[in-house]
């Protein structure tokens, strides 16, 4: 008989499933938004309803670099030269390498072009091909540190298996996962495929 130990219990897989993805979406997308804000076409619409300096309606960004294709969509991307921020609305990112791929959503987000941190808020699900899904009501990536962290509520879940804690910290560099806080796990038998 063999084990049936479900595989969201290896740190380290989940460590470098997550770190893929954030640290993709951060370098592409602040390289990309910084390139294409000078050059992309803006849609008036109306009187500015914030002080940014560049306005950009249905933001879609596309790159391949090292074997990693991904894509950005967003309802709108406001450009704050002096803050060196970008505010994105309804954000849909999918990241595709040669053996796996994620996609992650939220509702609003900055990217930071100096840093190139990212924060992603309100309704983040990040939900990967094999079947782990992580959701949270924000995500954060410090690229200097390599460090996915949320203080917010996260549950994680693949398999049967569930994992609920207050607070998650993945340091990339360490291959460490840490949920934190009240933390309740649940595994259940999966049915057999």
């Amino acid at each position: 008989m063999s084990s049936n130990t479900p595989r969201l219990t290896d740190p380290r897989r989940l460590a470098g499933l997550i770190l893929g993805v954030v640290a993709v979406f951060a370098v592409g997308v602040a390289a990309t938004l910084v390139a294409k804000s000078r050059t992309a076409r803006v849609e008036v619409t109306g009187p500015a309803t914030s002080s940014a300096d560049l306005r950009i309606k249905e933001v879609e960004l596309e790159e391949v670099a090292g074997g990693v294709r991904w894509r950005l969509k967003a309802e709108q991307a406001l450009v704050f030269e002096q803050e060196g921020r970008t505010a994105l609305k309804k954000i849909a990112v999918s990241v595709v390498q040669r053996d796996r791929s994620w996609t992650i959503v939220g509702e609003e987000g900055d990217l930071f072009r100096q840093t190139s941190n990212v924060e992603i808020r309100r309704n983040v699900v990040l939900t990967s091909n094999d079947g782990l899904q992580l959701e949270t009501s924000v995500l954060r990536w410090q690229g200097a540190e390599g460090r996915l962290w949320t203080d917010a509520p996260v549950r994680l879940s693949r398999d049967g298996a569930v994992v609920n804690g207050t607070a998650l910290d993945v340091r990339v560099g360490d291959e460490r996962t840490t949920v934190a806080g009240r933390v309740r796990a649940t595994f259940t038998r999966s049915p057999r495929r």
